[in-house]
């Protein structure tokens, strides 16, 4: 079968080869690959700058956004031939840590977590792959390929949920929410605010394309604005950060309502330095009871609530999404980011849509 695999920390490794088919064991679906989206992360990989292979080979099958149809399911398995399904990105340690324990392996404390298709383990990347039946979640069939959007709404459910809990401490109303960023993330973060009855805003630097018009599609408010003119005039009571922009972070925590809530879910480079007035941003935070968390990765039950908000989203919004879409002979074009991409999806299998 085909696969698309790259050989961690080798930039220009990335190639689509013949690898032996898989063979699912005792509690494993076997699974066709459908479709596998591509992010920051996988490019970030195919470029060398990390990425770990399993242990007793050099190069990984990639791919962590998955969607598959099921070829071979265990009886009483719960699954069905032909049923859509994704797989779980994340592996608690196999001495678990305290979170892993407890089934919260997004929030691994030592390290020692794996990942498929960017930790030890192999991806979703190819025609076949297999999957532990407690790692995989049922994808509502009439999504058909807008199913691939699991992992990143994965993401997004769980930022939600840590702003929710947050917001629990004390009485918790809140009326709007600015995201800064208008791509996967951004635009899924938005999705998931009109969802529960928010007033919504998206922030982002461009003024034309696709992106103004899926957020207006959502019922929602699209700034391209100066950040500190957007910040003043809709006063956000929460903030979702999908860029990881330095000046935009710092943005985000002087510019919320009192009791604001700041979910960071980009992730800044390195090595970039800006001055800010360190000490007005605590005084702010401190007065305001106002509290900044990140949010990174997705557990079982992260995946299970981003099912259910992209079975209620609209379908003809979810598929205008997967705006560049690319057969696995050509995968490696996938790569190649374009001005206008959202979501670049590689397509495995033909009729899922």
């Amino acid at each position: 079968m085909r696969a698309l695999t790259v050989r961690p920390g080798g930039d220009g490794s990335l190639g689509v080869e013949e690898v032996g088919e898989p063979k699912p064991a005792a509690g494993e679906l076997l699974v066709r690959g459908v479709a596998l989206g591509v992010c920051g992360t996988d490019r970030e990989i195919a470029s060398g700058a990390y990425g770990q292979a399993p242990p007793d080979r050099d190069r990984l099958i990639l791919g962590h956004e998955s969607l598959g149809r099921v070829a071979e399911a265990p009886h009483g398995s719960g699954f069905a031939v032909g049923d859509l399904v994704a797989g779980v990105v994340r592996r608690p340690d196999p001495e678990p840590c305290g979170a892993c324990a407890h089934g919260e392996f997004d929030m691994c404390r030592n390290g020692r977590y794996r990942e498929r298709g960017i930790k030890e383990l192999d991806g979703y990347g190819a025609e076949l792959w297999c999957l532990e039946t407690d790692y995989a979640v049922r994808v509502d069939a009439g999504l058909g390929l807008a199913g691939v959007l699991m992992e990143p709404t994965s993401v997004v459910a769980k930022a939600w949920e840590q702003i929710e809990r947050v917001g629990a401490r004390a009485w918790f109303e809140p009326r709007s929410v600015l995201v800064t960023g208008a791509g996967p993330i951004g635009l899924l973060a938005a999705l998931l605010g009109r969802q529960r009855g928010l007033d919504v805003h998206v922030l982002d630097r461009v003024t034309d394309g696709p992106k103004p018009d899926l957020v207006r599609a959502l019922g929602a408010t699209y700034h391209s604005g100066a950040a500190d003119d957007v910040f003043a005039a809709v006063r956000p009571d929460v903030v979702v950060e999908a860029t990881g922009a330095g000046r935009l972070v710092f943005d985000a925590m002087r510019g919320t309502a009192a009791y604001g809530i700041v979910c960071l879910t980009g992730v800044s480079p390195a090595g970039r330095s800006l001055t800010v007035d360190a000490g007005t941003v605590n005084r702010d935070i401190v007065l305001e009871n106002d509290c900044v968390v990140g949010s990174v990765n997705a557990n079982l039950r992260h995946f299970r609530q981003a099912a259910g908000a992209l079975a209620r989203a609209d379908r003809e919004w979810l598929h205008r999404l997967l705006n560049r879409r690319v057969p696995l002979e050509h995968a490696t074009r996938a790569f190649e980011p374009s001005a206008d991409d959202i979501k670049t999806v590689i397509t495995l299998e033909g009729g899922a849509d």
